[in-house]
C-alpha cells in the first residue's frame, strides 16, 4: 500500500528508499487521513484553537544573521589597484606627457575669437562704475562711506588695469591701434606706462618659470638673497610691504636687474621700441600733471581720498594677484634653468585662483594657466577654455580652492608663502623654493 505525505506543496509519494515518517499526516488508499505513529484518525482527536497573544513591542530579528562584505573587488579591479600602487609619485617638475598643440586642439575654436564691441562694453561698464562711485562718495562725504568707497574703487582701478593688460596682449581686439589707444587710456589713468609695462610683461610670459630670465616675481638665487641686507629682506618678505612693490618695480625693476619702465634706453627694450616707450612715458606724465592740477582745484585731501587711497588699493590688488599666481601653493612648484626649461613647462608652474565675487569684477584674471600659455584668448573665454583643457592637463592642473564671496582664504596662503618661499639654489636645472629659518621661524629649511 503506497503512503503519501502531506507537504507544503501538496501530496507527494514517499520514495521507497526512505523510511516512513513517524509523525505528521498520512492519507491511505481509502482516502482516510490518519496521524502517523498512532492508530488515531482525525476524528479521534479534539482540537482546541488557542490564539497566541502577540506583543507588538517585542523586537524580532527578521534579517538573516549573515555577515557579508559590502563590496567585493573583481580580479580586474584588484589588478588595477595594485598597478596604481606601483606607479611612481607624481613629479610636477617632470616633462608633461602632452604638448602645447594638444592643449590648443582641446580648446573650442570660438574661444579664440576677439570681439571688439564686447571688449569695449567691459571698458564702458568699468568706467561708468568708477565715475559713479566717485560721484557718490563725494556727494555723501561721510566717514562711514569712505572705507567702502576705497575698497570698491581700488578694486575697480585694478579691473581697469586688467582690461589694459588685455590690450597689451592683443586679446582685446584684432586692431592694434584700438588696443594701443584703449591701453594708454586705461593704464595712464592709474599711473602705469602702457608700452613700458606691456613689453616687460611680454618678457614675463615668454620666460615664465625660468630662474634668471623671468620678469615678474622670479625667485632670488641663494647668493643674491644673502647679498640683501636685513631691510631688503624685510621689505620683500614681510607683509604688507610686498603689496606695495609695483610702483618701485616700474622705476628700478626687481633685485638683481637694472633698468626702468620709463626710460627708452633701458635694457628692457630694443631700439625699435624706443618711440613706444617715449609715448607711454609722456602719457604717464600727462596724467601726473592732471592729478596735480586737480589737487590745486579741489585740494590735496579730497584728491587723496578720491584717487590716492584707491590707487594704493589697486597696487595692492595687482601685487597680490600676480604674486599668488606664482607662489603659495600647498605643493612644491618647480623653477627651471637651461635645457630643462621650455615655454610649456614654464607656463605650467603658474596656477589658477578663485576670487569669489571678484572673479567677474576683475575679468577672470584668476583663470591663469590657460592665459599664460595662450595670452591671445580674450578674458571672457578663459573659463570655458580652461574647462576644455583640464582633461589634457591631468595632474599638472592644480585645482583652486573654492572661495567664499570674498577671497579672504588667500590672505593666509599669502602670509605662509612669505615665510617659506625665499630663495632657490644657485645650481640645478630643476629647483624649488627654500626657506630662510630666520624668516620662517623654523629651525629646518623646507
Amino acid at each position: 500500500m503506497a503512503s503519501w505525505v502531506l507537504s507544503e506543496c501538496g501530496l507527494k509519494p514517499l520514495a521507497p528508499v526512505f523510511s516512513k515518517p513517524r509523525t505528521g499526516f498520512a492519507v491511505s488508499n481509502n482516502s482516510k487521513v490518519r496521524f502517523l505513529g498512532t492508530n488515531k484518525g482525525v476524528s479521534d482527536h479534539k482540537f482546541q484553537f488557542q490564539p497566541k497573544s502577540f506583543d507588538f513591542k517585542e523586537k524580532r530579528k527578521w534579517g538573516l544573521n549573515v555577515s557579508t562584505p559590502l563590496r567585493v573587488d573583481s580580479i580586474e579591479q584588484q589588478q588595477q589597484q595594485q598597478q596604481e600602487e606601483e606607479l611612481p609619485e607624481f613629479d610636477p617638475g617632470s616633462p608633461p606627457p602632452f604638448s602645447l598643440a594638444d592643449i590648443r586642439a582641446a580648446i573650442p575654436k570660438h574661444c579664440w575669437v576677439k570681439d571688439s564691441w564686447k571688449s569695449m562694453s567691459y571698458v564702458l561698464r568699468d568706467v561708468v562704475i568708477v565715475f559713479g562711485l566717485a560721484a557718490a562718495a563725494a556727494y555723501l562725504n561721510n566717514w562711514m562711506v569712505w572705507p567702502f568707497y576705497w575698497a570698491a574703487q581700488g578694486t575697480m582701478f585694478w579691473a581697469l588695469f586688467v582690461l589694459g593688460h588685455d590690450c597689451g596682449h592683443g586679446s582685446f581686439s584684432n586692431d592694434a591701434n584700438l588696443n594701443s589707444v584703449v591701453g594708454h587710456f586705461l593704464h595712464s589713468s592709474i599711473l602705469v606706462p602702457y608700452h613700458g609695462w606691456r613689453i616687460s610683461h611680454r618678457t614675463h610670459h615668454q620666460n615664465q618659470g625660468h630662474v634668471e630670465n623671468d620678469e615678474s616675481w622670479q625667485p632670488l638665487t641663494e647668493t643674491l638673497y644673502k647679498s640683501l641686507d636685513s631691510a631688503g629682506r624685510a621689505l620683500r618678505f614681510t607683509a604688507p610691504f610686498p603689496l606695495l612693490a609695483f610702483p618701485v618695480y616700474l622705476f628700478i625693476r626687481s633685485p638683481g636687474k637694472t633698468g626702468s619702465h620709463f626710460h627708452p634706453d633701458s635694457d628692457l627694450f630694443v631700439p625699435t621700441e624706443r618711440n613706444d616707450v617715449i609715448t607711454s612715458t609722456a602719457s604717464w606724465l600727462a596724467m601726473v600733471a592732471l592729478l596735480v592740477g586737480l589737487g590745486f582745484v579741489m585740494g590735496p585731501i579730497p584728491l587723496l581720498m578720491l584717487y590716492g587711497v584707491p590707487y594704493v588699493i589697486s597696487v595692492m590688488w595687482l601685487d597680490f594677484v600676480t604674486y599668488m599666481h606664482h607662489h603659495g601653493h600647498e605643493d612644491k612648484i618647480p623653477w627651471y634653468r637651461g635645457k630643462e626649461w621650455s615655454y610649456l613647462r614654464g607656463g605650467l608652474t603658474t596656477f589658477d585662483r578663485d576670487y569669489g565675487w571678484i572673479n567677474n569684477i576683475h575679468h577672470d584674471i584668476g583663470t591663469h594657466i590657460v592665459h599664460h600659455l595662450f595670452p591671445q584668448i580674450p578674458h571672457y573665454h578663459l573659463v570655458e577654455a580652461t574647462e576644455a583643457a583640464r582633461p589634457v592637463f591631468g595632474k599638472y592642473y592644480r585645482e583652486p580652492k573654492k572661495s567664499a564671496p570674498l577671497p579672504f582664504h588667500l590672505i593666509g596662503e599669502f602670509v605662509r608663502s612669505l615665510k617659506k618661499d625665499h630663495f632657490v639654489s644657485d645650481t640645478g636645472d630643476v629647483v624649488y623654493y627654500q626657506a630662510d629659518p630666520e624668516l620662517s621661524g623654523s629651525s629646518d629649511e623646507s
